[in-house]
């Protein structure tokens, strides 16, 4: 039986129920993402408010006056974003009114707001911008201070004592920002009376996601199984936590499920912020221990040194990499001798040693990665299957050693899925075996 658990009633009862939706024709595509939609349902989630549903439109007026019309008579809050810039398919004012059956007036205080930020820049206004301060009839403006299309929050009445309300907001994801930042956010915070829903996450590498549910299950008796989840991605996993209630609740309880989980799941968390990723933490524990590091690459083709330098100041640790693709470049370039090679293949057991310590050796750092394999589709065999890949790490047995005996740790592991996903899959469990080097922490089976 589930254990009780505290837990805060939100101050809407029942929970506000909102609807956001995405205008424009291009994220109907294939090449663009409706980020923006995320970002709002974050704002949501952390005051307790319930998304009901979310929707994408075209550059139509009607089809997205249609779409505001449908939300409202749904929903408590209705959110719109895009679809507020200066162009003739920026239709979204005139939509909103239309679905609110008011009109559309010029704003003489944005009007001059816009001109000035136009000055400012050294630059005349089109006389097209002015569209940008037509302003529906009853709405309050929010002032953008990162761009020149202001957002617009509206009242509307459904009657027998029913109302929503209607937000707008540009598409461009820095002013979108912006104005949840100043205007949503304090908005829903004061009539959640500082109630709300938070998450954590904690990031998980080197276990598949069977075996992280194995050792984690005992908390969904102790939190309840709807308030953790597991999410895998193709070279991680990531455990969420909710937790609802006022501020202090739910930072308490959040620590409690977040120390929780990583005493379950033990040293194979390598993160506990979203933001964090497997390449800035090892970065952070190479710069910690005044270490560097070179790569040799043959199957992922600079993946590892590319994650690496992703992250700002990497220089700091990373010196630099060699894609050694060929056999004659592993020999040439890092030093693994063409006997090894001769003998063994390219992929294998010895070779992969040989390119992290000759790599580490040639180029003069602390530590040394050498990743080879067979990425696929093609250049597989009986022996080694498409998948199949070696990889290690050669350097002090501890980040924290200033000298001393050189160690090589190697793995082999054949990895499922396509050529990308071999070769992502290979770059983590790189990134993770130099982890646990820096860390001390033997290396899971």
């Amino acid at each position: 039986m589930e254990a009780s658990r505290p837990r805060s009633a939100l101050r809407y009862d029942p929970p506000m129920r909102a609807a956001i939706l995405a205008v424009g024709s291009e994220l109907l595509g294939t090449d663009r993402l409706d980020t923006n939609s995320l970002r709002i349902t974050r704002s949501l989630e952390r005051h307790g408010v319930e998304l009901r549903a979310k929707a994408v439109a075209g550059d139509s007026e009607a089809e997205v006056a249609a779409a505001i019309s449908a939300a409202l008579a749904a929903h408590d809050l209705v959110l719109v974003t895009g679809g507020l810039g200066p162009t003739a398919d920026d239709i979204t004012r005139e939509a909103a009114a239309a679905a609110l059956g008011r009109g559309l007036h010029t704003d003489a205080v944005v009007q001059a707001t816009i001109e000035r930020r136009f000055r400012e820049h050294g630059l005349r206004m089109p006389a097209i911008n002015n569209r940008q301060a037509l302003i529906v009839d009853g709405a309050e403006v929010l002032a953008n201070r990162r761009g020149t299309a202001p957002g617009q929050r509206i009242a509307f009445e459904k009657g027998a004592g029913n109302g929503a309300t209607l937000f707008l907001f540009p598409g461009v994801p820095v002013e979108l920002e912006g104005l949840i930042e100043v205007f949503l956010d304090p908005w829903l915070a004061a009539r959640s009376g500082g109630v709300g829903r938070e998450t954590a996450t904690l990031k998980i590498a080197g276990l598949p996601e069977s075996a992280v549910e194995e050792r984690v299950s005992p908390a969904y008796a102790e939190f309840g199984r709807e308030n953790i989840t597991i999410l895998a991605s193709p070279s991680d996993i990531r455990l969420r936590a909710t937790a609802e209630g006022t501020d202090e609740e739910r930072r308490a309880r959040l620590a409690a499920m977040t120390s929780r989980l990583a005493a379950l799941a033990g040293d194979a968390v390598y993160a506990f912020r979203e933001e964090d990723t497997m390449e800035s933490v090892v970065g952070g524990l190479l710069r910690a221990a005044g270490r560097s590091l070179t790569t040799a690459e043959s199957c992922t083709g600079g993946l590892v040194a590319e994650r690496l330098t992703r992250v700002p100041g990497s220089s700091d640790y990373f010196l630099g990499g060699a894609v050694t693709y060929t056999n004659e470049l592993k020999v040439k370039l890092i030093g693994v001798p063409a006997e090894l090679i001769a003998e063994h293949g390219a992929v294998s057991e010895p070779v992969a040693r040989a390119m992290a310590e000759g790599v580490r050796r040639a180029l003069g750092s602390d530590f040394g990665i050498g990743v080879t394999g067979v990425a696929g589709p093609g250049g597989g065999s009986e022996a080694k299957p498409v998948g199949t890949v070696h990889i290690a790490v050669a350097g002090p047995r501890t980040g924290g050693e200033s000298g001393g005996e050189i160690h090589t740790d190697h793995r082999k592991i054949r990895f499922p899925g396509d050529r990308e996903r071999v070769r992502q899959h290979s770059s983590q469990l790189a990134l993770e075996m130099l982890r646990r080097r820096l860390l001390g922490i033997p290396f899971s089976s």
